[in-house]
């Protein structure tokens, strides 16, 4: 029983607040304002034995011009002509008022099927406002509370119906077939190959009015996302799962990062909130800087951020139509590049136009160069060898006289690549030995850009008698009187 319900209606009468009811995790950020949602968030959304997707949009006005409004009134109005079903939201305790009249009359032409929902319907002051959408002409009104629960159940009851004819109609159309094919027959991918149904999770992060919107509508190929030259305009991350040139992804638009000093709005500290969770989700973060003014300050904290989370990175310079000395830029981008961000060494920095959609072909070349960088797995047999040419080179340093010696070296884990290397004393060896290194091991088994963990441990740690006193006579005399009782 799959179907599209899209939440309509104007701002601030509860659509995300039934979103996240409905998808069962707080998804959409929530305020008291209006106008908080602007861009169209999708989830899957579970309702008793009903599983269908849910798509919470921005408040319907009545601009209908190229400002910030009608843009996000024209791609409500996309998602009602998509959507199966149009859930339309009034407020119970404010009434039927002339723009829910204005729209309900657009929902009449456009929308296959319409519900209409009077929400914030809990308490007697409200019931008057419920009885007023009868005059919508939408049919009778669900009293919903979606921050308390309340109606979820009459919903149901709306919706089944309605659900049952779209699993009818999708049963008449699906071709048929005489062939059986094999369960057994498929060869198993890779844990982190992407499929459909483990798509690659890519984050765009980077400072306001960097593109990162564009980006993401140029790689969907259409005007998905809401874009202008205002800045600030996303708000929470939107993740849009598409098949990006044969690749499976989930592609998360993030809002706008500034300084943390220049952060004082309440929104705007639960928008970067947004970003970050979106980032430690993601397994490639794409970082998108603006070509005019590329590495500012809060550029380097973005890509660190990326880094300390353990992502793999690929930085991105958007707006490169613009610039007029292609070649001399990039050489200057680079040399920039390996200064600011030596943790990130030889991470992809590619160039492209958002706009124009130039250098999208490289920056996927980019994203699945990093992932497959990011899963690499290499041998004991070839670290160890690889670990007696880095000491014969540049022996480990002597503290007090004593060298400290590394035994050998073994991979943890992957997504970033871990290693564990067994030493004696692993709390004198200085930090520059560490980062010689992370350096060859980058270097050696061609690991570019990728976040690399090292962890030191002695033998000791693996000793489970370790702390433990070693038994003098009176004790040892004592337990062996104890076993022979």
């Amino acid at each position: 029983m799959s179907f599209t319900l899209a939440i309509v209606g104007r701002p601030n009468v509860g659509k995300s607040t039934l979103f996240n009811r409905l998808v069962g995790k707080r998804l959409a950020l929530v305020d008291d304002r209006p106008g908080v949602t602007r861009d169209l968030r999708e989830g899957a959304a579970k309702l008793g034995d009903l599983r269908f997707s849910v798509i919470d949009s921005a408040g319907l006005e009545l601009a209908e011009d190229d400002s910030l409004p009608g843009r996000m009134r024209k791609l409500t109005e996309r998602a009602v002509d998509s959507a199966d079903i149009c859930l339309f939201v009034i407020d119970a305790r404010t009434g039927v008022t002339p723009a829910d009249e204005i729209f309900a009359e657009i929902l009449r032409k456009r929308a296959a099927q319409v519900i209409l929902a009077a929400n914030k319907a809990e308490g007697a002051a409200a019931e008057g406002g419920v009885i007023d959408g009868w005059s919508l002409g939408l049919g009778e009104p669900i009293a919903l509370s979606a921050e308390h629960g309340g109606g979820m159940d009459e919903l149901y009851h709306r919706l089944r119906p309605l659900a049952e004819g779209f699993t009818a109609r999708e049963a008449e159309t699906a071709p048929a077939t005489d062939i059986d094919l094999p369960e057994d027959d498929a060869t198993p991918l890779p844990d982190h190959t992407p499929t459909p149904e483990r798509p690659l999770q890519v984050a765009v992060i980077g400072r306001p009015n960097a593109g990162k919107s564009t980006l993401v509508n140029a790689i969907l190929g259409q005007e998905r996302l809401l874009t202008g030259p205002e800045a600030g305009i996303t708000r929470d991350a939107i993740s849009i799962r598409t098949d990006w040139r044969g690749t499976p992804m989930r592609i998360f638009d993030t809002a706008g990062m500034r300084k943390k000093a220049r952060v004082q709005d309440k929104l705007e500290k639960l928008s970067v909130a947004d970003g970050l969770r979106a980032v430690r989700f993601a397994e490639v973060v794409v970082v998108l800087l603006d070509a005019e003014i590329p590495f500012e300050t809060q550029d380097l904290r973005i890509a660190d951020l990326a880094e300390t989370e353990g992502r793999a990175v690929v930085v991105a310079v958007n707006k490169w139509d613009l610039e007029p000395e292609k070649q001399a830029r990039l050489r200057e981008l680079l040399q920039r590049f390996e200064t600011a961000l030596p943790q990130l060494k030889g991470a992809p920095l590619v160039t492209l136009s958002a706009r124009t959609g130039k250098g999208l072909d490289r920056l996927h070349g980019a994203i699945l160069r990093a992932h497959d960088v990011w899963n690499r797995r290499v041998t004991t047999a070839k670290l160890n060898a690889w670990l007696a040419e880095m000491t014969a080179a540049h022996p480990p340093p002597a503290p007090g006289g004593r060298r400290i010696k590394l035994r050998y070296i073994t991979q943890a884990k992957t997504r970033p690549p871990g290693f564990v290397i067994m030493c004696s004393n692993p709390d004198d060896l200085p930090r520059s030995y560490t980062r010689y290194l992370v350096g060859g091991l980058r270097g050696h088994f061609d690991m570019p850009g990728t976040p690399i963990r090292v962890f030191l441990r002695s033998q000791a740690d693996r000793n489970p008698y370790k702390d433990k006193r070693k038994p003098g006579p009176s004790r040892l005399r004592k337990h062996i009187e104890g076993r022979r009782d």
